[in-house]
């Protein structure tokens, strides 16, 4: 039995028994016809909670599941980064798989699911870290969940280990910028020659604090050092390499979570485009699926962020035996390609932010391209613009989740589509 000392004024105090798992990771308990939502408890568990509306809180765990298992993490119940440490590895991939099977089923999707991915390889190669004074102290960390209370830390066990050092880095950092009061947080990202560093909420700086920052960076042997994006030093070229291609992102740029995870979802891509003489790669970044691409096939990559796709750019010049790579910077919320555009590719790819790319995706509904490959890190925007390709005459091939987000609530997802007239060329 496990007892928590726990007190809330205006609650109630009941006994829960745990249905199932949400997306977020907290169990559910069903009381009146409602649902009351608990965090770290599993199905089957029956707890004695403190609720106020629809969460509440254990005060006493009475039964355990046979699929909990310890933690591994020693900050894992007041960090905000992981919610599902306390899973078994197989009750862990099933809920991970049952967040995209949930989403494509409210949409009136229905479809095979493959098995989840794991793609975390060595661990997350970029993490941003919030930096606070207390009592005189810095501290770098997380924000513990649903709240704006900084978890400090000193390591994140999963991250690469390059990565170890981070905590301790950014303190520094921050301790240089002196007493000022406005949040930070800086972005570290492990990279082939070193960590990068992207600093975050200071604002400008005086020449003579620059120097101060440059000279730390030397001490702390990062590759580089920035500020809101402006390199203050460029010690060694900050490079990760994507197929045959070497790319140096911008400071603070997109990196998909993990190496590991980047290589499945371009397995996907590249394997979903087929026989494709001309792609489009849409949302492209600094260049992921892109570059892999460009190895058989001619490719057109679009991105908003104009350093990502320099980025891109320049590393598809420096790459012998690529096939013609043309960019353009456009944002494609506002201004999708239209239908006409769209005619001429072979096949499309897609990897939007969070919010999905529903204006683009009413775009390729009505065209004719054989194949479309979606990536999406959100399940419910991924499932909104999957119907609307849909109801465009397009049919879902194959969907597979991958796990690069470990122990978080966020799932990759890589699908195809295809239409109907073009399904034999799979």
């Amino acid at each position: 039995m496990v007892t928590v000392n726990f007190s809330l004024e205006h609650v109630m105090s009941e006994r829960l028994t745990i249905e199932r798992l949400g997306a977020r990771g907290d169990g559910i308990a069903i009381i009146d016809g409602s649902q009351v939502f608990v965090a770290g408890v599993l199905p089957g568990e029956v707890l004695i909670a403190n609720r106020e509306g629809t969460r509440a809180d254990i005060t006493e765990l009475l039964n355990t599941s046979p699929e909990r298992v310890e933690p591994f993490c020693p900050y894992y119940v007041p960090c905000g980064g992981c919610s599902a440490q306390h899973m078994s590895p197989s009750l862990y991939s099933e809920w991970k798989r049952n967040i995209v099977a949930t989403a494509l089923r409210q949409s009136g999707i229905d479809t095979d699911i493959d098995p989840l991915r794991d793609g975390r390889g060595d661990g997350r190669r970029r993490m941003t870290l919030h930096i606070r004074q207390r009592d005189g102290r810095i501290e770098a960390g997380f924000m513990a969940a649903r709240s704006h209370t900084l978890t400090a830390i000193d390591h994140c066990p999963v991250t690469v280990p390059a990565l170890g050092r981070a905590p301790e880095i950014v303190r520094i950092l921050a301790s240089a910028l002196g007493k000022d009061t406005r949040p930070l947080s800086m972005q570290a990202t492990a990279t082939e020659s070193g960590i990068d560093i992207d600093i975050r909420g200071h604002g400008p700086v005086s020449e003579k604090m620059r120097q101060r920052l440059i000279v730390l960076a030397g001490e702390l042997d990062l590759a580089r050092l920035a500020l809101h994006g402006d390199v203050l030093i460029e010690r060694r070229a900050p490079f990760v390499k994507m197929g045959n291609a070497t790319v140096v992102p911008p400071p603070g740029g997109f990196l998909q979570a993990t190496q590991r995870g980047e290589a499945i979802l371009a397995e996907y891509v590249t394997a979903f485009c087929g026989n494709a003489k001309r792609i489009a790669d849409l949302f492209a970044g600094c260049g992921p699926f892109a570059l892999r691409l460009a190895e058989k096939a001619e490719v057109h990559a679009v991105e908003t962020d104009k350093a990502s796709i320099a980025a891109l750019d320049r590393a598809a010049r420096m790459t012998t035996g690529l096939r013609k790579v043309t960019t353009e910077i456009r944002d494609l919320f506002r201004r999708p390609l239209l239908q006409p555009e769209l005619e001429g590719f072979d096949a499309v790819v897609m990897d939007p932010p969070r919010a999905g790319a529903e204006a683009q995706a009413r775009q390729m509904a009505h065209a004719s391209v054989g194949r479309i490959i979606s990536v999406s890190c959100d399940a419910g925007t991924f499932a909104r613009d999957a119907e609307i390709l849909i109801q465009g005459g397009y049919q879902i091939e194959k969907v597979v989740p991958v796990d690069q987000f470990v122990y978080s609530t966020h799932v990759e997802t890589v699908a195809l589509f295809t239409k109907a007239k073009t399904r034999k060329r799979r």
